[in-house]
Order: C-alpha cells, then sequence, then structure tokens
C-alpha cells in the first residue's frame, strides 16, 4: 500500500499543472511501447496496437485495440484542479517596492487554504522559436510566493468568519524590491533559458509546494494537493498499464477544465472523446453501423473523487447514502442527474467491483444540499453509452491540500486493472455479463 501511494505522491509532484500531467502520462505510455498519434494526420492502426493522442498538451487519450467483441471499455478523469491563475499581464506593482501578482480563480476553491504556505508556478509559456511559436512547460519548483493573511491586529473578527475579496486579499506576494518592476517575463525567461522579448504568452498557476505524505496511526491517509482528480488519475493509468487486454478497446481518458464547466475543446462537452473514438473506429477498417452498436454495448467509469463524511460534520452527509476513507470504491448517484449512474449501471459496477474484490460504498447528497456535477453526463452529451460517475472519497475537496483513504489509491488501481481486463457483452439495459 505504501508503494502505491509514494507513487501517486511523485506523481503529483511532477504534475503541478494539466499540462505536465499529460506529460507525465505520455512518459509513462512510451516506456510501455505506445506510439503517439497526430489529431492532424491520417492514422494507421492494428489490433493489438497501442496508442495515444493528446489535445490541447493538457487531455490525453490512450487506447488498445484488441480483436474479439467490438465494444470500449473507458474510465475517463481529470487533470485539473482549482486554482489560483496568472493573468497575462501579472504585475501589481506597489505599494513602494512590493511586486504582487494579478491572479484570478479557476475552479470553486476554499481560499483561505491558499494563504501563508509557500507557493511555486507551473504551465505552460508560449515563446518564439524561428519562424515560429513552441509551447514550453514551466516548473517553477522553489518558493517563490506567498499570499500573507492580515494580522489579526487589523481584523479582529476574523474567526468569526471572513469573506476573502480576491481582488484585494488573495494577490501573491513575489518580490520587495529585488526583482524590478516589469521584471516578471525576466524571471521566467531564465528559468526557460529565453529572452524575455520571445515569449508571447504565458498559462500559468500557483502551485502549493506542501510536500503530499501519509499519515496517521498506521499510514491510513494520503495528503496532498490536487488529490481531486489526480488520485484517480494516477490509479486507473497504473491498473490500464497492467492490465491485457483479451477483446475489445480499452481506452483511457484524461480530460482538462473540469473544475470550470467542461466546455473547451479539451474538456469533456468538447469532441475529444468522439473523435477519437470515430477515428480509432475507421482506422480499423469498421463501419458506421459497427460504431453504433460498439458503443451501444460499451461501459463509461466516469471516476472523479467525493465527499467523505466529515470526522466533525458527520451531519452535512446522507444518513444512508454515505462514504468513508478507506471504504472503497465511492458509487454516486443523483436523482437531479448531476450523475450517470442509473440502475442498471450501478449493478454493472458492483459486478466489476466483486469480480475484483473491491469494497464499494454508495454516495447521494444531503437531500437539502446541492451537489456539484462530474464528467459522467457531460462526456453523454456527445458520447452516449452505459456508465456511472465513481471515485474515491476524501475530504476537505477544493482545499489546496487535501486528504484521502491511503488503502483506496490501491483499491482503485486493482478495479481499474480488471476492468480493463475484463470483456463484456451488454444488452441494451436488461443483461450484463462478463465474457
Amino acid at each position: 500500500m505504501q508503494n502505491i501511494n509514494q507513487s501517486l505522491l511523485q506523481f503529483i509532484h511532477d504534475a503541478p499543472s494539466p499540462f505536465h500531467a499529460v506529460d507525465c502520462i505520455r512518459r509513462e505510455l512510451d516506456a510501455a511501447g505506445f506510439t503517439a498519434l497526430s489529431e492532424t494526420e491520417a492514422w494507421s492502426l492494428e489490433p493489438g496496437g497501442r496508442y495515444y493522442v493528446t489535445r490541447n498538451g493538457s487531455s490525453i487519450i490512450a487506447f488498445r485495440p484488441a480483436g474479439g467483441h467490438y465494444h470500449f471499455r473507458i474510465c475517463v478523469s481529470h487533470d485539473d484542479s482549482p486554482a489560483f491563475r496568472l493573468k497575462d499581464s501579472p504585475e501589481l506593482a506597489g505599494p513602494d517596492s512590493y511586486l504582487r501578482l494579478n491572479v484570478e480563480s479557476y475552479g470553486s476553491m476554499i481560499n483561505s487554504t491558499w494563504l501563508d504556505r509557500p507557493l511555486g508556478l507551473a504551465g505552460r509559456v508560449l515563446v518564439r522559436e524561428g519562424d515560429g511559436i513552441a509551447s514550453r512547460l514551466l516548473h517553477i519548483d522553489r518558493d517563490v510566493l506567498l499570499i500573507p493573511n492580515l494580522c489579526i491586529h487589523f481584523n479582529r473578527d476574523i474567526n468569526k468568519g471572513y469573506a476573502y475579496n480576491r481582488a484585494v486579499d488573495l494577490c501573491p506576494l513575489l518580490s520587495a524590491g529585488a526583482l524590478p518592476r516589469g521584471g516578471f517575463d525576466g524571471l521566467l525567461a531564465e528559468e526557460l533559458g529565453v529572452r524575455p522579448e520571445d515569449i508571447v504568452s504565458k498559462e500559468l498557476s500557483l502551485v502549493n509546494r506542501q510536500p503530499g505524505i501519509l499519515w496517521g496511526f498506521a499510514e491510513e491517509f494520503v495528503s496532498a494537493p490536487k488529490l481531486d482528480d489526480l488520485q484517480n488519475v494516477y490509479a486507473n493509468l497504473h491498473g490500464f498499464l497492467r492490465a491485457e487486454n483479451p477483446e475489445g478497446v480499452a481506452v483511457y481518458a484524461v480530460i482538462d477544465n473540469e473544475e470550470v464547466g467542461s466546455l473547451t475543446k479539451q474538456g469533456a462537452r468538447g469532441t475529444f472523446l468522439k473523435d477519437c473514438l470515430r477515428r480509432l473506429n475507421e482506422a480499423l477498417g469498421h463501419s458506421e453501423e459497427d460504431y453504433l452498436r460498439a458503443v451501444a454495448g460499451s461501459f463509461f467509469f466516469s471516476a472523479d473523487n467525493g465527499h467523505a463524511v466529515h470526522p466533525n460534520h458527520p451531519e452535512k452527509s446522507d444518513p444512508v447514502n454515505r462514504c468513508y476513507l478507506n471504504g472503497g470504491l465511492v458509487i454516486k448517484e443523483s436523482a437531479a442527474q448531476r450523475y450517470m449512474t442509473d440502475g442498471f449501471s450501478r449493478a454493472v459496477v458492483i459486478a466489476f467491483c466483486e469480480r475484483a474484490g473491491v469494497p464499494w460504498q454508495r454516495f447521494a447528497n444531503r437531500s437539502d444540499i446541492d451537489g456539484g456535477s462530474t464528467l459522467g453526463n457531460l462526456s453523454n452529451v456527445q458520447v452516449s453509452l452505459h456508465g456511472a460517475d465513481v471515485g474515491l472519497a476524501q475530504l476537505a475537496m477544493h482545499s489546496s491540500y487535501e486528504t484521502a483513504g491511503a488503502r483506496d489509491t490501491e483499491y482503485a488501481a486493482h478495479l481499474a486493472e480488471v476492468y480493463y481486463a475484463s470483456p463484456i457483452r451488454i444488452e441494451g439495459s436488461e443483461r450484463f455479463a462478463f465474457l
């Protein structure tokens, strides 16, 4: 259990932005013998081959087509997390010699968790190269920023509750005179080994540099930034790479922009998954009829973490449909269809859990508390198929430092391996069977 969580924590450290997450995944896939495809070139595929394709540098889909019964076993998670993102012109000068950065929120975060802790920067920078422009990854993996709290002497009521103003209270401090005004691009250029005038644009976010840890009486807990949703991203990749795929097509997908509604070309409501599956179908020599039949007989795991019962606030959870750290896979449901789980797909997930020997638990929001949504039903707009929203239980979702169960990482990875290794047959919503 320790080994997979230590690997998870290293992955989280190496993936401080969606661009870095995709880069980490690409390197794992390359080492496993996968072939990189381009969306701008024709695809030539063979059964038994291993392939992947990226979009925007922040979303990736890998797949392994095999022979036999033609269907897809798909698992999708997301690599973005709530964070403060720099505006393209980020310098806020003053007061006096202070140099602060101008940021806005990406996703719904717990503001207070970003204060008084060391921060780095990560993302991509677009630079001039010859006659063109190239994307370069940037990770300033050192303590260069901090958002200081206002002292209690100037805000006596802060412990009674305080509404942080993101334009005033949450601007990170970079320098007190050592870096001159107008010097921020010079800082980036030095990190990248380019000239400041070669920087065209940037897409950078603040990074919580507090290292991830295993803790608790028996190291039952794992805490780190971005567990939502890199815990599932990593566990599913672990299972995908270890599974043998005897029939059908195993599909591993990691999608960007879930935290802001998925309305992008690389998001779940975009066409990335649909385009990939259709091109795969054609490159393997199948017809449109074959594709529609395959989709109708396929299954989709939307893997995104869910809310564990809070030890200090158990009253916030549903009295019955509640989940706990280290309790196994969370199966989410919502009468408002915020999740794609229905009675049939829930039964299929339970069948996979039983096959893998992985415990499972139910989650529904308390009936007087509105819940969020995730990837499942958003993806279904483009590719409609049977599926369920699942995940792992965690505490402090959307904090800059989250907590989950250490054993659950192991459960998720093993379930993913069994899922990808188990061809299935689905007949409408009347019958499911393992082949």
